[in-house]
C-alpha cells in the first residue's frame, strides 16, 4: 500500500549534545530536535532526533533522523517510528536511506513495515510517502 503527504516543521531545536571525546573534522556535526505537522493520507505530528554533517553556507552535507509518528495512514490511527537519512550536494537529495522500523507500530499501525520517502518541491512543499505494509504484531 502507499501513502502520502505533506509536512511542515513547525520546530527545529538545536541541543548542545555533541560527540565525546570531540573529533574535529572538515563539517561540524550538530544534533536537533524537530516536531512536524502531516497533512493528506499520511496525518498527524512526529518528534525526531536529528544529527546531520552540515554546512550552512554551501548547503553540502548529510543527515540521520528517527522520527516518531502519531496519526493516521490512510485513515488507520496509531503511532510507529521511522528512520531516515539523505546527503546533499547543495541542491539535490543523494544516497537515500528511508525505513519503518519493525514492531514499533501501535493501535491500528501495529505489525506495520516497509519504506518510504521523502521530497522538497520547487515552491519549498515537503512531501512524505510510506510503501507499507500491515501484518503480524
Amino acid at each position: 500500500m502507499r501513502a502520502s503527504g505533506t509536512f511542515k516543521v513547525v520546530a527545529f531545536t538545536p541541543t548542545q549534545l555533541s560527540p565525546d571525546p570531540a573529533v574535529t573534522t572538515g563539517l561540524p556535526v550538530g544534533v536537533s530536535t524537530m516536531q512536524k505537522q502531516y497533512e493528506g493520507e499520511v496525518a498527524g505530528r512526529s518528534a525526531t532526533l536529528f544529527t546531520a554533517a552540515f554546512d550552512q553556507a554551501t548547503g553540502v552535507g548529510t543527515y540521520v533522523a528517527m522520527e516518531s509518528f502519531e496519526g493516521t495512514v490512510d485513515g488507520r490511527a496509531g503511532a510507529f517510528n521511522f528512520a531516515h537519512s539523505a546527503t546533499t550536494g547543495g541542491t539535490d537529495r543523494a544516497d537515500e536511506f528511508f525505513t519503518i522500523v519493525p514492531t514499533s507500530g501501535t493501535g491500528e499501525l501495529g505489525g506495520i513495515r516497509g519504506t518510504g520517502g521523502m521530497a522538497i518541491d520547487a515552491d519549498g512543499t515537503h512531501r512524505i510517502w510510506f510503501e507499507y505494509e500491515l501484518g503480524e504484531r
